[in-house]
């Protein structure tokens, strides 16, 4: 059952990158009659990133979507006991799709909100989870989440961004790292609200089903790392009925 939850997972994310490649980066996205736009003969303009369609324009993350930076609390207020909100601090919590609890702080900084997009911006930049929960972040994270509160649409655009986030890394002399300014004016194709909305329509019930997957897979694994143990040292028996 976990593995056939991550293979799913797998393939439900590569759905979604592949609808907003074919939206977002092809331009094939539905027209008024539900034809692919581009190849259907939906206008294009010139722009400073090639021919977009019409109505679409380039701008800044800032314009679209609201960063928070992290910032890290105390080291006193750390530990490993489950005491306070979950702390993540870079790529070293991440894993697909949501982080995993390591560590707690008891005097949380910044914060993550649920469906907002964790990116690491510290050595190393680029690495990209989504917070399956209301959780602390420190330095070597930033949150992000669209302006219409759209957590699929800034999930895959994001995806879409992390070459951008590797030329950082490159750029760094010992260690890679992005701070808010250049993060809020990397430049981006802005689509309109309206086919944001629609694919947020579409991937959100899929994000969910990952969701789901993921905490099943959570649960199973605890319950698996219970009893293996138990039932291979012979505390736990499994009673075998023998049939004549």
């Amino acid at each position: 059952k976990i593995k056939l939850n991550q293979q799913m997972n797998k393939t439900l994310e590569a759905i979604g990158q592949a609808i907003f490649k074919r939206w977002f980066v092809d331009f094939e996205f539905p027209n008024e009659k539900g034809k692919p736009y581009k190849s259907s003969g939906g206008e294009m303009i010139d722009s400073e990133m090639g021919r977009i369609p019409k109505g679409w324009k380039i701008g800044e993350i800032i314009d679209e979507f609201n960063l928070t930076m992290g910032q890290s609390p105390p080291g006193n207020s750390y530990n490993k006991v489950s005491e306070g909100i979950a702390f993540f601090q870079g790529r070293t919590d991440f894993s697909f799709r949501y982080p995993t609890k390591r560590v707690f702080c008891t005097e949380p900084a910044r914060f993550a909100e649920l469906g907002d997009t964790l990116v690491s911006v510290r050595a190393p930049v680029g690495d990209i989870n989504m917070a399956n929960e209301r959780c602390c972040i420190g330095r070597g994270v930033a949150a992000i989440r669209h302006k219409t509160g759209s957590r699929s649409y800034t999930y895959y655009s994001i995806q879409h961004l992390r070459e951008k986030f590797l030329n950082f890394e490159a750029e760094g002399t010992v260690f890679g790292s992005i701070g808010k300014t250049d993060f809020e004016k990397m430049r981006m194709i802005i689509p309109s609200r309206q086919m944001i909305n629609l694919f947020e329509t579409i991937v959100y019930y899929m994000d969910e089903k990952i969701g789901n997957n993921s905490f099943s897979v959570e649960s199973l694994s605890q319950i698996r790392d219970s009893l293996l143990p138990r039932l291979m040292s012979g505390k736990i028996r499994v009673p075998v009925e023998v049939r004549a």
